[in-house]
């Protein structure tokens, strides 16, 4: 497998947990407006993504294969958790 292509799979797989991690804080946002700001977008959503990608990666290697609904249930746990702990524990 040519370099390419490797990265292609890994864009690929990392795809669900940065389209997550991107949504969330926006959403986070529009839906708690009268909430004070906590960390930037771009805070929140690195966090968010290397948690969800970690769950990725977890999924992958108990199941030993990717794509499992139960993977992606546990990534949507897991990156609204750390969303909702962003906007809880950094209060001003």
């Amino acid at each position: 497998m040519d370099p390419l292509a490797v990265l292609n799979h890994l864009f690929n797989f990392v795809a669900p947990a940065l389209w997550l991690a991107l949504l969330l804080p926006i959403l986070a946002r529009l839906f708690m407006r009268k909430r004070p700001l906590s960390l930037s977008l771009y805070a929140q959503a690195a966090i968010n993504f290397f948690a969800c990608a970690g769950v990725l990666v977890v999924g992958l290697w108990v199941f030993g294969d990717d794509g499992k609904m139960l993977t992606y249930l546990a990534m949507a746990l897991v990156g609204a958790s750390s969303q909702w702990l962003m906007r809880r524990a950094w209060r001003h």
